[in-house]
């Protein structure tokens, strides 16, 4: 059985996507390791391969979408044939896919929400949904994807649920976090303040409902507490950052932009809590890893969080500011709930890991 990992689209490791494929190598066993190739750019050689010594296979490709799908039309079958493939993993198909698997078994993993995805990439749409409707696997992060994919008319028998898996290397508690300011360069935040990581991308994700919410909690109890939005400007971080700026506790509202990701588990050790309103998501990895962290989380009841978070969370209705509010009081002010929270959270996201997520891949590749 020889697997390749097709890595063309995962942005040279950067990103969700690159990100899903990065771990993913790192954690394969080492007993496995002779299964699998890496497919790639050149540039790409040692970018994927971490500490593993995963064989490399590189093809000229342009690097962007079109030039990738028109290789995976023109090509990819003829590759697939030359190198011995007997299945390639695509962690990127929404950004290219082949569209007839005639010398391999192809296994698309979506981490996205597809329905979301092509309303806003409508071009897209019918390429993806043929690969996607020709591929023999479909490997969703959640339920929630599941369902959306079926809703598309997708069989539900070739779609499988295998969670991501978060790095418990990285995302862990720090209890020896006390200072009063926390310096991660080139930031100095300081505490308390709870944070919400996610781009400024469009209305879904909440930003304004949240900082209206926060106003809310600051008038009530008169709180020290600082709101840290961490994350990159999208299409919507202009009304975002007029409503911070207009805000009555606008000194209380930090705006970070780009944040390094190798320093989210910091960000997220030294929070009073993790505040995620977004109703998009289709794996809620934040969660988990503010989890990991030993941090509260109270989240919308949208998406897939119910699902990623299990009972730790407090859920509320994203579009309620009141109820948002209240949540956030009700966090504050609970010290046994907070424990609670904290504990649960802990056991909770210890079941995500990146070895569980390999192995169950590995799992049903062979059963087929």
């Amino acid at each position: 059985m020889k697997i390749a990992i097709d890595t063309f689209g995962c942005n040279h490791a950067k990103g969700g996507l690159g990100s899903y494929a990065l771990n993913f190598i790192a954690n394969i066993p080492e007993d496995k390791l002779k299964n699998f190739e890496i497919l790639g750019y050149e540039v790409d050689r040692y970018v994927f391969n971490s500490n593993k010594e995963v064989s490399f296979s590189s093809a000229k490709v342009s690097d962007d979408d079109k030039s990738i799908q028109k290789f995976y039309e023109k090509k990819i079958n003829k590759i697939a044939k030359k190198n011995g493939y007997n299945s390639i993993i695509f962690p990127a198909c929404e950004k290219a896919l082949p569209l007839k698997f005639k010398t391999f078994t192809g296994i698309a993993i979506v981490n996205t929400i597809i329905s979301s995805f092509i309303a806003e990439n409508p071009k897209r749409s019918k390429k993806l949904l043929q690969g996607l409707n020709n591929i023999q696997i479909i490997i969703a992060a959640s339920n929630f994807i599941k369902e959306d994919l079926i809703h598309l008319g997708l069989s539900a028998e070739k779609i499988t649920i295998i969670h991501n898996g978060i790095d418990h290397k990285i995302f862990y508690p720090m209890p020896d976090i006390d200072a009063e300011i926390v310096n991660i360069s080139p930031f100095a935040i300081k505490r308390p303040y709870f944070i919400y990581g996610s781009t400024l991308s469009g209305p879904e994700k909440k930003h304004i409902e949240l900082i209206k919410a926060f106003e809310l909690f600051k008038e009530r109890t008169g709180a020290p507490h600082r709101l840290v939005l961490a994350g990159n400007d999208g299409a919507f971080s202009e009304m975002i950052h007029q409503c911070a700026f207009n805000s009555k506790y606008a000194s209380d509202i930090f705006l970070t932009g780009y944040f390094p990701p190798k320093d989210f588990a910091k960000l997220y050790a030294a929070s009073e809590l993790c505040i995620f309103p977004s109703v998009i998501e289709g794996v809620g990895l934040p969660i988990l890893e503010a989890m990991a962290c030993g941090v509260p989380v109270i989240c919308s009841k949208e998406g897939a969080l119910k699902e990623i978070g299990g009972t730790s969370p407090i859920y509320f209705d994203s579009n309620n500011i009141e109820e948002i509010a209240e949540s956030l009081e009700k966090c504050i002010n609970d010290k046994k709930l907070k424990e609670k929270m904290i504990f649960e959270g802990i056991i909770w996201a210890s079941e995500y890991n990146w070895e569980k997520t390999v192995d169950q891949t590995i799992e049903l590749i062979n059963s087929l």
